[in-house]
């Protein structure tokens, strides 16, 4: 019983500005966006976003600000409004399969570099509905980030 109570406490957490569940996942609306060190315009840049549609995790909530991290763990503080709640993932393995339906055994509709940007439209337990370039198919939820390991979207 001891080994459920961090995993309870994470699903419960929720941002104060929003109500929402953190982490989350977003995506960048802009095509580019600063990453600041603080909630603020005040606050020094660090470094700037500069792909769209770029798979984010949100990790707090202040006012306007949400402070946000990309696949490599980089991040800080983003301006809500260049956030969207449309939902991409990063294909993290070369050349993944994406199959017809959520099965290695149906017809491969194509395959995906690693570091392509897909929009993620559905979840079940193990896979992950995708399209990307005008390609359409699911993939292993494990080779994607940006969508959680439990996380089911219908």
């Amino acid at each position: 019983m001891l080994a459920l109570w961090p995993f309870v406490a994470m699903a419960a957490e929720r941002g104060t500005v929003t109500g929402l569940p953190l982490p989350r996942f977003v995506s960048l609306k802009a095509s580019e966006a600063n990453v600041r060190r603080g909630p603020s315009l005040t606050h020094r840049i660090d470094w700037v976003f500069k792909h769209r549609d770029m798979p984010l995790r949100i990790t707090a909530e202040f006012g306007h600000w949400r402070r946000v991290e990309d696949r490599d763990g980089a991040g800080g503080w983003v301006h809500y409004t260049l956030l969207s709640g449309v939902r991409t993932v990063i294909v993290q393995e070369d050349m993944l399969d994406l199959f017809a339906r959520p099965d290695p055994g149906t017809m491969v509709m194509a395959r995906l570099e690693s570091g392509v940007i897909a929009r993620l439209s559905e979840c079940v337990p193990e896979w992950c509905a995708l399209s990307a370039d005008g390609h359409r198919g699911w993939a292993r939820k494990a080779a994607l980030w940006g969508v959680g390991v439990d996380e089911v979207l219908k």
